[in-house]
């Protein structure tokens, strides 16, 4: 007999096994398995009596709370497919994604309801159902979430629906920066597939606390959602990434896992409470989005004793498709040698499939740690395509393979160490220059707090780094001082040839620098060179 991969199998077991665990702590509230497993129950049955079959799609836009966590099963054990939004978008983007994704039904916080109110009528939707939120109120026409599920009895059991490992699970809309956004068609299979790998390279056990610093609606919380339901751990919602309340709570729950982008790491080791938390658990933290500079991880081991993970991928597969394997011979390195290793993206997880760096033709790189190319990964987890899309499918996914966009080398350990995006490589005078190189060295000064650093054109060169810099507080630096800096740090010609310090970089909302923001006010009207 074959029983179809997908991650709801491991609601079931957790109900079976730990009903009476904590489940999901939000705030005040918490819920066992048993609980939690009811209200999904309910939300599916009123879904179903609402019209949502096999098939259709239903768009949620929440932070990260029990409910949000509630509509990942609910929608799905329908056969339904997830749409989850970026809270964060623009209203023409929201109103774009709703009805390109043939979304029957949304589910909004009211907190972020503001975009959806000022498009609601170029909506193809037939219902919205609202969250309310305590000292916020909306406009929208729709049914309160608790309203839509208090008529369904606690214990009426959702419809059977056949789920085909193949069938789509969620549709992840990647944000479009010059062109419109594109949905990541991703199936039971490559989020169970995705999900397992998460529970076996981060260790997820039993009694593990999980806290939910990444958004949820971001590649489907890189697969925690699922994973750390598997294992009967406990969730713990976080509606809004606040470093001191994240500190709180890793004093207050025990937190023992969680994940986050650098730069969430940056402000937690920033927070001037950081110096003063007492941490008993050690907790292992994942970390991808961007290219962790090694000084930025050695922070977070020595100033709160983070245990970091370094993962990659992309929502294109589902996510993970690397990690940093650590090894005992690594134990005894210096911590600044450990930092550095832990700042490669490293090998293949196991469950994944094949990923390698290539050439432009196709073969791969020499493992010298030195030859430039091409992140392309195949296997299990790769998306079944763009949804109505199949140019840009076309586009990534070439001969069998899908092409990242992500510029990396080979180490001779076979450890992968990313570069740079191929957008962001900076070519002056026919040098290659990685970004995230001359980043990773900003990072060692002790007055730089974030730093993007972006190409930008030059007369001579074509284009040559500039660095932009939010400073520690309460500090002074000149320019010349921090190029005086990077030309005693590295190669002269990588230096950058231009300083601007600024209060703050654009971020996406899950903590990914949005370099091309930068760029566009130095290259308006201008070609770039690649």
């Amino acid at each position: 007999m074959i029983t179809p991969l997908t991650p709801l199998d491991w609601k079931r077991r957790a109900i079976k096994y730990y009903p009476n665990k904590i489940a999901v702590i939000d705030g005040e509230k918490q819920f066992t398995y048993e609980q939690f497993g009811k209200r999904i129950d309910r939300l599916s049955v009123a879904l179903h009596k609402a019209g949502i079959r096999k098939g259709d799609h239903v768009a949620v836009m929440l932070p990260n709370t029990h409910y949000m966590l509630e509509c990942f099963y609910g929608i799905s054990q329908l056969g339904a497919a997830m749409v989850p939004l970026n809270y964060r978008l623009s209203a023409n983007d929201l109103e774009y994604i709703i009805n390109h994704s043939d979304a029957k039904k949304l589910i909004v916080d009211a907190q972020f309801a503001e975009p959806i109110e000022k498009v609601a009528d170029q909506l193809s939707l037939r219902q919205i159902i609202i969250v309310s939120v305590e000292g916020y109120e909306t406009s929208l026409d729709g049914i309160d979430y608790e309203a839509f599920l208090e008529n369904i009895p606690v214990h009426e059991a959702p419809p059977e629906v056949e789920i085909d490992e193949n069938l789509l699970l969620t549709v992840n809309y990647t944000s479009g920066t010059t062109s419109k956004p594109k949905g990541v068609m991703l199936t039971h299979r490559a989020n169970y597939i995705n999900a397992a790998n998460f529970m076996y390279h981060l260790n997820v056990k039993h009694d593990d606390v999980y806290l939910h610093t990444l958004p949820m609606f971001h590649a489907n919380g890189w697969g925690g959602v699922w994973a750390i339901t598997a294992a009967g751990a406990t969730h713990v919602c976080l509606r809004k990434v606040e470093p001191p309340i994240i500190l709180d709570l890793f004093e207050t729950k025990d937190i023992t896992l969680l994940c986050g982008a650098p730069t969430v790491i940056n402000m937690l080791v920033n927070d001037p409470k950081a110096k003063e938390t007492h941490i008993k658990t050690n907790p292992r933290m994942a970390t991808a989005g961007a290219p962790p500079a090694a000084a930025l991880i050695q922070k977070a081991q020595e100033i709160l004793g983070l245990n970091m993970i370094h993962v990659y991928g992309l929502t294109e597969t589902s996510p993970f498709i690397l990690y940093c394997e650590w090894k005992k011979d690594f134990d005894f390195l210096a911590s600044d040698k450990q930092a550095t290793i832990k700042a490669r993206q490293g090998i293949e997880l196991a469950f994944n499939g094949e990923t390698k760096v290539v050439r432009p033709n196709g073969e791969e790189v020499a493992w010298d740690g030195e030859e430039l190319g091409e992140i392309i990964t195949r296997g299990n987890v790769v998306m079944a395509g763009y949804y109505k899309n199949p140019e840009r499918t076309a586009e990534a996914i070439k001969d069998g393979w899908f092409y990242t966009g992500d510029l990396a080398v080979t180490h001779p350990d076979g450890y992968i160490e990313i570069r740079d995006r191929a957008k962001d490589l900076i070519i002056s005078g026919g040098e290659n220059i990685s970004s995230t190189e001359v980043e990773g060295v900003l990072y060692k000064h002790p007055a730089v707090r974030e730093v993007a650093v972006i190409a930008i054109p030059d007369e001579k060169w074509g284009e040559v780094p500039k660095a932009i810099i939010v400073l520690q507080p309460d500090v002074q630096v000149s320019k010349n001082e921090i190029i005086d800096y990077c030309r005693a740090n590295m190669a002269h010609f990588k230096t950058p040839k231009a300083i601007d310090f600024v209060d703050s970089l654009p971020k996406t909302a899950t903590g990914k620098l949005q370099k091309y923001v930068l760029r566009e006010m130095h290259w308006k009207g201008k070609k770039k060179v690649n």
